[in-house]
């Protein structure tokens, strides 16, 4: 196993085990504030489950939504992900029509799904359909124009579980998914959102370099980057919108 550089660089990790600029504890922080005790999620892209492999037991326990609401749907295109703990019930993504009732969902998370998705308008359009008038949609994705995003496209998908796993040593090929990156920009995403009848914010976050732990020139190299890049190059897109239209 390499050098921790996330410890080395951000000492902060060793009080909760995660760092002042960690993307998924702001992501989820903000998913949580949204749960309607009583409400019905839907995690698109639900998959195994993977986050129970995190080291940080704060992060793990943030991002379980299992037994903050009533009822967690877990949706997705690979029939392991019926295996995932933290979901209530599980539906196969056989087509881009949801296996999904209309107006039954409180918020739908969609967590490093949007880049895997050949046809976005479909999603957005379901989303449409199965959210509530005043419930949730909650994205994150990668940035298109960010050097991830970039660099991402350079790399043929057959070759995508080999490279991340020389980059990051704890990414399994069961989590690795081919990429379209068909609505990863801002701009995209925004247009998409105001023409499924949804007010939002969109915004870019850059957390910790975690493409970059083959390496300490890398890593460092990559935290400067992070730092003075402007957000709209950042690395990762965080979106929040609300259904408004009737």
């Amino acid at each position: 196993m390499g050098v921790d550089y996330k410890a080395t660089y951000y000492p902060e990790c060793r009080f909760g085990g995660f760092s002042h600029v960690d993307g998924t504890v702001v992501f989820y922080a903000r998913v949580i504030a949204l749960l309607d005790p009583m409400g019905v999620v839907l995690d698109l892209g639900c998959g195994r489950g993977a986050h129970q492999d995190d080291p940080s037991e704060f992060r793990r326990a943030l991002r379980v939504v299992r037994g903050r609401v009533d009822t967690v749907i877990g949706l997705d295109v690979d029939p392991r992900a019926a295996d995932n703990p933290f979901i209530d019930e599980f539906h196969l993504l056989q087509s881009d029509g949801w296996p999904i009732d209309d107006a039954s969902i409180d918020l739908c998370l969609c967590d490093n799904v949007l880049e895997h998705l050949a046809d976005s308008d479909a999603f957005f359009r379901e989303c449409r359909r199965v959210i509530k008038r005043g419930g949730y949609l909650c994205v994150r994705t990668t940035n298109l124009i960010s050097y991830v995003g970039i660099a991402a496209l350079l790399v043929a998908n057959k070759w995508h579980a080999p490279v991340l796993r020389r980059v990051q040593a704890n990414r399994t090929e069961a989590d690795v998914f081919p990429t379209a990156y068909n609505c990863n920009t801002f701009s995209k995403i925004r247009r998409s959102l105001d023409k499924f009848g949804f007010s939002h914010t969109v915004y870019g976050i850059n957390s910790e370099p975690d493409y970059l732990t083959f390496s300490r020139i890398a890593y460092r190299l990559g935290m400067i980057v992070h730092r003075l890049t402007p957000m709209a190059f950042a690395t990762s897109i965080h979106a929040f919108a609300q259904r408004t239209a009737p």
